[in-house]
């Protein structure tokens, strides 16, 4: 996490939080995951389908594809970050929400290889959010409770991305692109509820100015430096992801290309 929010003593709230607000923030984790595992399955074979049945150079395609996304979120987490630290948390996550189901419209009818390129690039950056989420729940959870906190979180990820793939896939059995169109559905849905019910956790006093030191991914690795312990942490955090993103990547091709 960048910014303000890494600092102990500017994370305790102004007020004590509706439990609603937290609710909100559990399930935009788990909203966002499912929206996310519901394309795994049908995306793929999506881009497959542009390439004219061509499996090897889809595999290639769809390879950039991923890299593109997680590649957007390298570089945008730390500028949300640093946004949500100047104009505080509520708007960024709000903003990021009806971003995320509007790209998924996008996607959905993305008529062309490209089109739906563009969509990766907006949902990796809209998908960045989840960052800033992470620095709500820091914001109003004391020290004591933070770890399990986190593991809140930790468990609403998990469940959206068990859900995710298994709904994605009865959706693409009935139309390919339909689970483009629930997760829009999903996103603008929390969007709009949590336009009523998730307060501001960051008081104006709390806020920092915006600093592209700590807007760009690069400023945002020297936290690594000043706290060498964390770098063993980050280190088995990448390769844990690495090995995560592969299976995904290639496993709707090739079960496609074996047993379709």
């Amino acid at each position: 996490m960048t910014g303000q929010y890494s600092r102990p003593e500017l994370r305790q709230p102004a007020g004590k939080p509706r439990r609603a607000a937290v609710a909100f923030i559990l399930v935009t984790i788990a909203l966002d995951m499912l929206a996310l595992g519901m394309i795994i399955p049908v995306l793929p074979k999506l881009v497959e389908r542009f390439m004219g049945g061509d499996t090897a150079r889809a595999a290639e395609i769809f390879g950039a594809f991923t890299t593109v996304w997680a590649l957007m979120q390298f570089l945008f987490s730390p500028l949300l970050g640093a946004l949500s630290d100047r104009y505080g948390r509520r708007p960024v996550i709000l903003l990021s929400n009806l971003g995320l189901g509007l790209d998924y419209i996008v996607m959905a009818l993305a008529p062309t290889l490209m089109w739906l390129f563009v969509g990766r690039v907006i949902s990796g950056i809209t998908a960045a959010s989840i960052s800033t989420a992470q620095a709500y729940i820091a914001d109003v959870t004391p020290p004591d409770r933070r770890a399990a906190s986190y593991g809140l979180l930790g468990g609403a990820f998990g469940l959206g991305f068990i859900l995710g793939p298994a709904l994605g896939g009865l959706l693409g059995a009935i139309e390919p692109r339909l689970p483009f169109w629930a997760a829009a559905a999903f996103s603008l849905a929390n969007a709009a509820y949590g336009l009523f019910v998730l307060p501001e956790s960051l008081a104006l006093d709390h806020r920092s100015g915006f600093s592209w030191r700590r807007a760009n991914p690069v400023g945002s690795l020297l936290l690594l430096r000043s706290h060498p312990e964390l770098s063993g942490l980050a280190s088995a955090n990448f390769f844990a992801n690495l090995a995560h993103v592969v299976l995904p990547t290639v496993f709707v091709l090739y079960a496609g290309y074996r047993y379709g």
